[in-house]
């Protein structure tokens, strides 16, 4: 993949200005969900084979040597390396991962001090408009530790390409200057990872649990990041909801260059990393334009992405192996054409759409539901009831 400055992408992709792209993305094979709901189907599921659930649901099966939910047999040599790494690198990248957290929770402490914390209808803004050269050294510090923390987690190296768009018209090349910056970052969802590159690269907004904002160290940073909490129990009358706040900022960081972007994973769950799911049509209900990034994580034995596995055991053995490999792929800010604009779902298509072409992606049919089947599954169960469990 070569590498490239920034174009302009196209407004839309139609089957006049996109054909070639289109017909590739159609060509790719398309999962079909089960044809039951997926209630129904958890007890059919739970008697079939391991190999008959992967293919059922590959978005989210697990290929490493680890096996299905990390519980696979390993062999003796396997066996002696997780051994070792548990022994000598594990308490030395926890330890680490430790002091990184302190030193931005000290940095987040230090810049909000003599600074009111913001709230709005009990949704809170935290310290989302921090300015000067306190909003500086948050953006600063908080993309060099979170670099930090990917070398301590072993991401030495990341490979970044910076793609345009095959086709480009010249004349787009301006439209950043006149369209004004995009309002969101779209990137698809393959593990608890996809946070920490993204805030080493330009340190965006997300939406997180109310609750999170009351967690030791994480608490304060969340909110020097201008991340929005969402309390889902809340009845009060002046509560916006997911989709008016998250709309909101994504205007705000439109219009205003000081105002962090929002990170939005529109699949609303993580896969494997070799499949898109469809897109839900949050972080295109604000009419602005979005940056599309594709993370894929290659590996050797033990892949990073977060599908079948809970998750301590993911990231215990995510810390004991040596080496962790990140690609990403950085595609042109994609600017809305006005039926765009009047139609959420036809934007997020399109997005999703030109995500596959560039990122190699199979599109799937399946969503969040499959997901909870295949894992009731896996784990022996026939759970409709998990089809009730809060989301990812």
């Amino acid at each position: 993949m070569a590498a490239d400055d920034d174009a302009t992408a196209p407004a839309e992709l139609d089957s006049g200005t996109r054909g070639e792209e289109e017909e590739e993305a159609a060509a790719k094979p398309l999962l079909s969900p089960p044809s039951a709901p997926a209630a129904s189907t958890a007890a059919p599921a739970a008697q079939e084979s391991p190999e008959e659930l992967d293919r059922r649901y590959a978005p989210y099966a697990r290929r490493d040597a680890y096996g299905p939910m990390g519980r696979g047999p390993l062999g003796a040599v396997e066996t002696a390396r997780l051994a070792v790494a548990a022994v000598l690198l594990l308490p030395l990248r926890v330890l680490a991962a430790v002091l990184v957290l302190l030193a931005y929770y000290v940095v987040c402490r230090v810049c909000t001090l003599g600074v009111e914390e913001e709230r709005e209808g009990g949704e809170g803004d935290g310290y989302a408009r921090l300015q000067g050269w306190r909003r500086d050294a948050v953006v600063r510090c908080g993309r060099a530790l979170a670099r930090a923390m990917l070398f301590v987690f072993g991401f030495y190296r990341i490979r970044e390409h910076h793609r345009r768009v095959a086709h480009a018209e010249d004349e787009d090349l301006g439209k950043s200057g006149y369209l004004g910056r995009p309002g969101a970052i779209v990137s698809n969802h393959v593990s608890h990872l996809d946070i920490l590159y993204h805030m080493s690269s330009s340190l965006p907004s997300f939406v997180a649990k109310r609750s999170v904002a009351r967690l030791p160290l994480v608490g304060l940073i969340s909110k020097c990041m201008g991340c929005i909490f969402v309390q889902r129990e809340s009845k009060a009358s002046d509560f916006k909801g997911v989709s008016g706040a998250v709309t909101e900022r994504i205007q705000r960081a439109h219009r205003q260059k000081d105002s962090p972007m929002m990170l939005l994973f529109p699949e609303g769950t993580t896969t494997n990393g070799d499949y898109l799911l469809p897109f839900k049509t949050g972080a295109f209900l604000a009419k602005a334009p979005v940056r599309p990034v594709i993370l894929r994580y290659p590996y050797k034995r033990f892949s990073p992405a977060w599908d079948s596995m809970d998750g301590a055991r993911h990231v215990l053995l995510l810390l004991c192996q040596f080496v962790n490999y990140l690609e990403v792929v950085h595609l042109p800010v994609y600017y809305p054409s006005e039926q765009e604009k009047d139609d959420p779902k036809l934007y997020a298509s399109n997005v999703r759409k030109l995500m596959a072409v560039e990122g190699n992606l199979i599109l799937s049919d399946l969503g969040l539901a499959d997901k909870r089947v295949y894992h009731a599954a896996l784990n022996g169960n026939s759970l409709p009831s998990a089809l009730h469990h809060k989301d990812d």
